[in-house]
């Protein structure tokens, strides 16, 4: 099946592929059941996409009103690919996209903050989380009341001690399971 845009202003669009193995799209389902638990809350929001990559939950995220979106990525094939759809759906001013490895990027990020944090790194390799751990340690990175969403194989799960952040949910959709975080507000 081809990667598209579900809803809103860009529904429809076809979404490029990043060749070979690089990456694992989200399937339809999945996209689809996270952005109604999302909801209006996305409106004129700032999501980042970590590990993006070929961008479509954050142009999933674009589409259905968030402000503006941030991807980082590493592998060049990816930043190419995000980069084209972003052209595709029409949403290259409201996007920044960044060539870095994740880790690098939250340990140099100063100063902008985000209402949605999406994790999707590649599975079995405990980077997700590490991402959340990394992430916890940030905390200036998110905004409060903030939801940080990992994308991972139930196999992977395991609880994790965090200072900043609280898992409130996860969701399972067959091999995908979505665990939802939140940094509560003061």
């Amino acid at each position: 099946m081809p990667l598209r845009v579900i809803a809103g202003s860009a529904k429809g669009r076809r979404l490029r592929m990043v060749p070979g193995e690089v990456t694992r799209p989200i399937r339809d389902q999945v996209k689809e059941a996270l952005f109604n638990i999302l909801g209006a809350a996305l409106l004129d929001s700032e999501f980042l996409d970590l590990f993006a990559g070929t961008g479509s939950v954050g142009i999933e995220a674009l589409s259905r009103g968030a402000e503006k979106a941030t991807f980082v990525e590493k592998h060049p094939a990816a930043l190419k690919t995000i980069r084209e759809n972003l052209e595709i759906t029409k949403f290259a001013a409201q996007a920044q996209v960044i060539q870095l490895d994740v880790f690098e990027w939250i340990k140099r990020q100063s100063g902008r903050s985000y209402d949605f944090v999406y994790v999707a790194p590649p599975q079995y390799s405990k980077l997700w989380s590490k991402a959340l751990l990394k992430l916890d340690q940030n905390a200036e990175l998110m905004n409060l009341d903030a939801w940080v969403i990992a994308q991972i194989n139930p196999k992977e799960y395991r609880p994790l001690k965090l200072e900043s952040l609280v898992e409130f949910d996860q969701r399972n959709y067959g091999r995908t399971q979505l665990v939802f975080y939140e940094r509560p507000g003061e």
